[in-house]
């Protein structure tokens, strides 16, 4: 069975979940700063890359870190170009890890509108698609923000994600869909009423092997994106923890069944560069088997 067919079996059926190792550009900072690493730990953007480098190559190779309950691992750019233990990071978590490779493809976030964040327009995007392909990339994620329940902003979000969805899956790549609510949203389940509906009606428009997942802000109506899970051209429903704690994250996707975690910030919580080994492998371990608790339900 080729690479890609096993990676898409797995997404589809195995227990588990995804770990979202992307931060970029702005974020970086933040990521580093979390890690216990303040600004003057590095001098110009490539110190700073090489260093969150050095923190995503420490999370990937502890023990905890492999496929038996992390599906996939969705990675910046300059992750990609760089290797892990000799090998090119998209290789070494397949080949050692067993976990997905994904990457992130999105530029950015436009100003808001309508009370919501487009995409930044993605101009060299087939380009990228074609050098993901090269370095054994299994799909892409995008991200835009819903901050109000503004039905023209949340229309204008779900065209956007779909058509650059289709661009990436005629490229040969499984999108996740990320159509964020923002948590402080004063009407959020208006907001995901709304979005729910509109992802629904663009799921219906895709051909039966146009396959995509999706990536969604945990509801506040439990199980409100079960159509969604159960359609024919999702692939996996994943949820991401946009700015919850870790514990009120799991508590909340363990509600949502058939969803899946997708967590960033929460799934490092707690993680410090002045760690012994042993005791960030602990850590590392305790936060993988409570997503993947909270993901099995």
């Amino acid at each position: 069975m080729k690479t890609f067919e096993q990676q898409q079996r797995k997404m589809r059926t195995q227990d588990g979940f995804i770990a979202a190792l992307d931060q970029s550009g702005g974020s970086t900072p933040k990521a580093l700063n979390l890690y216990g690493l303040g600004n003057d730990a590095w001098s110009g953007e490539e110190q700073m890359y090489a260093l969150v480098h050095q923190m995503r190559t420490r999370i990937i190779t502890t023990p905890a870190f492999n496929g038996d309950r992390i599906l996939a691992a969705i990675l910046f750019e300059n992750t990609m170009d760089r290797d892990i233990q000799g090998q090119p990071t998209a290789d070494y978590l397949w080949n050692v890890r067993r976990v997905v490779p994904i990457l992130k493809v999105d530029k950015g976030l436009a100003e808001e509108r309508d009370g919501v964040q487009l995409m930044k327009p993605m101009p060299a995007l087939d380009a990228l698609l074609a050098k993901a392909r090269g370095k054994r990339i299994f799909g892409t994620k995008m991200r835009s923000v819903i901050k109000q329940a503004n039905a023209d902003g949340i229309g204008a979000i779900v065209q956007q994600q779909f058509e650059v969805g289709r661009q990436i899956v005629a490229a040969g790549l499984v999108p996740i869909i990320e159509p964020e609510v923002d948590i402080k949203c004063p009407d959020k389940a208006g907001a995901e009423k709304l979005l729910k509906a509109g992802i629904v009606a663009q799921l219906d428009r895709l051909a039966p092997d146009q396959l995509v997942m999706l990536k969604l802000t945990l509801p506040e109506q439990d199980n409100l994106y079960a159509d969604c899970i159960a359609h024919r051209n999702v692939l996996r429903v994943v949820a991401l923890s946009g700015g919850y704690s870790r514990q009120e994250a799991n508590r909340r996707l363990a509600r949502q069944h058939g969803m899946i975690a997708s967590f960033s910030r929460a799934l490092v919580e707690g993680l410090t560069a002045q760690m012994s080994d042993g005791a960030f492998d602990e850590a590392m371990d305790e936060a993988v088997q409570g997503i993947f608790e909270a993901s099995r339900t």
